[in-house]
């Protein structure tokens, strides 16, 4: 007798938990992109942040656009589990330069403990997994 394990198997979650998930979901998305955005045209608060932390300025647009990149991935739900691999590394380089720069970090771990919060709440591979 063989066991099978189905790999397509839905886990129920209820709406209260799925649109929570997608609010979260959809504020992160929302600051990500406008985070990015500000990089790429070169905001004058993005660059003197950027450069206060140690930055060169001619590398801020080329973060940008590995920001932006990333974002749009975690907000097409097809791609979403990659674009939050993505952003953890993202994030986790975020954290590395604030603790370089003797910075708080408690923003950008947040936000990366809440990028996989709201993937957690309205993916259900990503729940199966963590079962």
């Amino acid at each position: 007798m063989e066991a099978t394990i189905p790999t397509n198997a839905k886990s129920s979650t209820s709406k209260t938990a799925l649109w929570a998930g997608r609010i979260i979901s959809g504020l992160c998305i929302l600051f990500l992109l406008f985070d990015a955005v500000c990089k790429i045209i070169k905001e004058q608060h993005a660059i003197s942040a950027s450069k206060a932390l140690g930055i060169p300025e001619g590398t801020i647009p080329g973060i940008g656009v590995t920001l932006l990149i990333c974002t749009l991935l975690y907000a097409i739900p097809r791609t979403a589990i990659w674009g939050a691999i993505l952003l953890t590394g993202y994030l986790g380089g975020a954290i590395a330069i604030m603790m370089r720069a003797g910075q708080p970090v408690y923003f950008a771990l947040v936000f990366g403990l809440l990028v996989w919060l709201g993937l957690y709440l309205t993916n259900s591979q990503v729940r199966n997994l963590l079962k």
